[in-house]
């Protein structure tokens, strides 16, 4: 029986973290482009294969560097129950987001990732009362994102790797959407965005508090272009 429930516990961590990597997961990230749909009504992003360098250049200088790190020191921090520790990461989070658009969008999926939790009851395996204990105003969603991993069981790398993925998905959509793509080429970027996310991974775990940092210029004026851009599909 010991050794059933040893085999069975990663298997758990591996389906809970597939479970939070899904894009059905209800936290309305479907609904942010991050900046893509700018790029694309600037010209910067055109096709296929400028998409697919566009979201390979943020998943490296934007999301490693920054959310991809807070998750990575987050997550200990809530199995530690270091409460200290985890309202200054969500206080990084908050003070780094360049535009409105990016404070609103991680203030967004914060809000509805623990109304989620708070959903599920018994089910939720404490996360959405741990979040409640922790007194964020508000929970910002690398740090919320970073409680539900905690409390599945999963490898540290492999809940970064599925919030990479699940961050990826989201994204791809939006170039699918935005530039507009087939969903053949989808795929492609996909599969691109999915080689480069083990080092992506990688690289926010070496970092430390003093190595972390959110300083995506380019991205940053798009956002903030597309703030009053005539015509938007997506809130970000």
């Amino acid at each position: 029986m010991a050794m059933a429930d040893a085999a069975a516990r990663p298997a758990t961590g591996l389906l809970r973290t597939l479970w939070l990597a899904s894009p059905t997961l209800p936290v309305g990230g479907f609904s942010y482009s991050e900046g893509l749909e700018a790029a694309v009504d600037a010209g910067l992003v055109r096709d296929e294969h400028s998409a697919a360098d566009w979201l390979t250049d943020q998943l490296h200088l934007g999301l490693a560097r920054s959310d991809l790190a807070v998750v990575a020191q987050a997550i200990p921090a809530w199995q530690a129950h270091d409460l200290s520790r985890i309202a200054a990461l969500n206080a990084w989070v908050l003070a780094t987001r360049e535009t409105q658009e990016f404070r609103l969008q991680t203030e967004q999926m914060g809000r509805s990732l623990l109304e989620w939790a708070r959903s599920l009851g018994p089910l939720g395996d404490g996360v959405a009362e741990q979040l409640l204990a922790a007194r964020l105003q508000p929970p910002t969603y690398p740090v919320a994102m970073a409680c539900a991993a905690a409390a599945s069981g999963a490898a540290l790398a492999d809940s970064l790797g599925g919030f990479a993925f699940g961050w990826a998905e989201n994204m791809v959509q939006a170039a699918i959407k935005s530039v507009p793509l087939g969903q053949s080429a989808g795929q492609r970027m996909l599969a691109r965005l999915a080689g480069e996310i083990p080092a992506a991974v990688q690289y926010a775990l070496s970092l430390g508090d003093d190595q972390r940092q959110a300083f995506t210029p380019m991205l940053a004026i798009l956002s903030a272009r597309h703030e009053t851009q005539y015509s938007r599909l997506f809130r970000s």
